[in-house]
């Protein structure tokens, strides 16, 4: 089953239908967020059976990958795209990472079920408490001037 049934979402634009649902996936994230830089970290660490590309939300980069796409959006949340067209949100485009990882993928299915969905959503929200936290007072200047965003090393 492929990420987007089993997250119960439908795609943007479906191509022909090849043999596999997602050859790879573009994660769009926020490369102001501590938080979202980690996990950008976490992921690249990870054993993927489906390749994920992470790109700063809002870059030149994104915008030139994704003309259509409304880019000031995937700075308020995780964006997610697929190589057919999927547009994967929040929750979702969680799910959808953790599908592609080779020992999170049977998690990814679960926090598709109805039983799963609570804690997916639930995480999100708890992570954009603490985004909203670490971006304190102050203009909320996301732009990634010139269209391009510094990505800070790992962690360590």
């Amino acid at each position: 089953m492929g990420p987007a049934r089993a997250a119960g979402l439908t795609t943007v634009s479906t191509p022909a239908r090849p043999t596999t649902p997602v050859g790879h996936l573009t994660v769009l994230y926020d490369a102001d967020c501590p938080l979202c830089v980690h996990l950008r970290h976490w992921l690249l660490s990870q054993r993927q059976l489906v390749r994920l590309d992470l790109v700063p939300a809002g870059s030149q980069q994104a915008r030139q990958l994704f003309p259509a796409l409304d880019h000031a959006s995937t700075l308020r949340e995780i964006t997610v795209i697929g190589d057919r067209g999927q547009v994967y949100r929040a929750a979702s485009a969680w799910i959808v990472c953790l599908w592609a990882l080779a020992d999170h993928r049977a998690k990814a299915h679960w926090l598709a079920t109805p039983a799963g969905q609570p804690f997916a959503r639930i995480t999100v929200l708890a992570a954009a408490k603490w985004r909203e936290a670490l971006k304190g007072p102050g203009p909320d200047d996301r732009s990634c001037a010139g269209g391009h965003c510094e990505v800070p090393g790992p962690p360590g």
